[in-house]
C-alpha cells in the first residue's frame, strides 16, 4: 500500500500531467488532427504557466504554511521530535551533502530547541528507503556533527511516513509533550495524524516556502513548480489520510 500510495501520488503533480498534456498533443498531431492538437499544446503550455508562476505557487503553499506560527522561544518539554525527509549515502561526501536540504533545515530546528533545554531527548527518524542507510542514522550523525551529545538522541529507524512515525513516537513519550519540528508546508497534516494518535505536541514549523522573491526571473522559474508540487503533495496526503481515518 505505501509503494502504491507513492507511485499514484507521483503521477498526480504538476509535471507529469503537463508531459501527459503535452504527449496527447504529439499524439494528435501525428494523427493529423491539428485542431484537437493545438488545443491540447495550449491546455500543456498554460498548466506549465501556471504552477511555474510565483503568486499562484505562493497561493497553494499559504493555507498549509500559515495554519501554525513559528516557534519563536522554546517551551521546557523532554523530547524534540523532527520528522524525516531525504538523503542520499555517499561515503565520497560530506554528512552536510548526504543529507538534503529539507532534512537539514529541520534538523537545525530541532536542534535549536534542544540547545534551549536542559536533559532533552532530540528524536530523530526515517527509514532508508532504498539507501543503505535509515535518514534517522544520517540525521544522528549530522546532529553529533552539530554538537549533540549522543546519548541525547533517539532513533526511529523504521517508519517509512507520518503516520508510522506518530505511532512509534507514541510508544516512547506516551503523554508527554514533544515539540514536533517539520516544514511549515507538512505540519497541517502531521499534527491532525499526531493528535489522532493522542499525542501532545507543539508544533514548530520551518522551511517557510511561500514568500514573495522580487526579482523578475523569480516570478517564473522552476523552483515555483516545486513549490507547487510540494503543496499538491500535502492536500493528496490530507485527502487520503482522511479517507483512511488517520485524521
Amino acid at each position: 500500500m505505501f509503494l502504491f500510495k507513492k507511485i499514484v501520488s507521483a503521477f498526480l503533480l504538476p509535471i507529469p500531467i503537463g508531459l501527459f498534456l503535452l504527449l496527447l498533443s504529439f499524439l494528435y498531431l501525428m494523427f493529423n488532427s491539428y485542431k484537437k492538437a493545438k488545443v491540447f499544446l495550449f491546455l500543456a503550455i498554460c498548466w506549465f504557466f501556471l504552477f511555474s508562476f510565483q503568486p499562484f505557487a505562493n497561493a497553494l503553499l499559504k493555507p498549509l504554511e500559515n495554519t501554525y506560527d513559528t516557534l519563536l522561544e522554546t517551551p521546557k518539554v523532554e523530547y524534540v521530535l523532527v520528522l524525516g525527509s531525504e538523503h542520499r549515502s555517499d561515503d565520497d561526501l560530506s554528512i552536510t551533502s548526504q543529507v538534503k536540504g529539507i532534512a537539514i533545515n529541520r534538523l537545525v530546528e530541532g536542534i535549536r530547541h534542544y540547545k534551549n533545554l536542559e536533559n532533552a531527548k532530540l528524536i530523530v527518524s526515517g527509514y532508508g528507503g532504498f539507501d543503505k542507510n535509515s535518514h534517522a542514522f544520517m540525521q544522528e550523525k549530522l546532529a553529533i556533527s552539530l554538537g549533540v551529545n549522543p546519548a541525547d538522541i533517539i532513533r526511529l529507524d523504521t517508519p517509512k511516513d507520518t503516520q508510522e512515525e506518530a505511532v512509534e513516537t507514541k510508544k516512547i513519550i506516551a503523554d508527554k509533550k514533544v515539540i514536533l519540528v517539520t516544514s511549515a508546508f507538512h505540519m497541517k497534516r502531521a499534527v491532525l495524524l499526531f493528535e489522532k494518535e493522542g499525542l501532545n505536541i507543539i508544533p514548530s514549523p520551518t522551511n517557510h516556502l511561500s514568500y514573495k522573491a522580487t526579482s523578475l526571473s523569480s516570478y517564473i522559474e522552476a523552483s515555483n513548480i516545486r513549490k507547487s508540487e510540494m503543496a499538491i503533495h500535502e492536500y493528496l496526503g490530507l485527502i487520503y489520510s482522511y479517507l483512511r481515518n488517520e485524521i
